[in-house]
């Protein structure tokens, strides 16, 4: 099933996208995965949009693609505790393109900091209409805490200058596209 979740509801549609957010936002509180459908992942995509078909294309498992108007990231999904812990600590490079969505359970101040990532990276806050509502860069292996200006369910890590090179700021809203978590 494919599932749109975003600040435009569809006329009576409503009351199931509701539901389907918070679904989705009891799955992302879980510190356990949830074992795939038997009947195959469909994608979910999240955002002003309209679903794809049946037959689109997904993101891997346990990623995301973030669409910022013509521009995508593939995001890994950091979605229970230790998977938003460890972030991107200890790797030795972001290529360009890729980032990591952190998934959290409620809209509210986030913070994140730098320790054991070897490379700059930027970060965009959004909300729970996937509005960036914040943007900041963060500086390798440093453990200065960069917390949201305001309240946020997700942080996307991209490698710094990104954003602006993609012309992303505060006020952009963005679609993302679950993949099979």
């Amino acid at each position: 099933m494919t599932t749109v979740v975003g600040p435009r509801f569809q006329s009576g549609r409503a009351l199931f996208l509701a539901a389907a957010l918070l679904g989705l936002l009891a799955c992302a509180r879980a510190e356990e995965p949830p074992a795939a459908p038997a009947n195959g992942s469909q994608p979910v995509p999240l955002g002003p949009t309209t679903p794809p078909p049946p037959s689109a294309p997904m993101p891997p498992r346990r990623s995301a693609w973030v669409i910022f108007g013509t521009d995508t990231v593939v995001a890994e999904v950091a979605r229970t505790t230790e998977e938003k812990e460890r972030g991107l600590m200890f790797r030795d490079e972001l290529p360009d393109g890729t980032g990591m969505l952190f998934l959290f359970g409620e809209e509210e101040i986030q913070s994140l900091w730098m320790q054991n990532v070897r490379f700059p990276l930027d970060v965009a806050f959004l909300d729970a209409s996937m509005r960036v509502v914040d943007i900041q860069q963060m500086e390798a292996e440093t453990t200065n805490i960069h917390s949201s200006a305001r309240r946020a369910m997700f942080c996307l890590e991209v490698p710094a200058g990104w954003l602006a090179a993609h012309g992303v700021a505060v006020g952009n809203v963005a679609q993302i596209v679950l993949g099979p978590l």
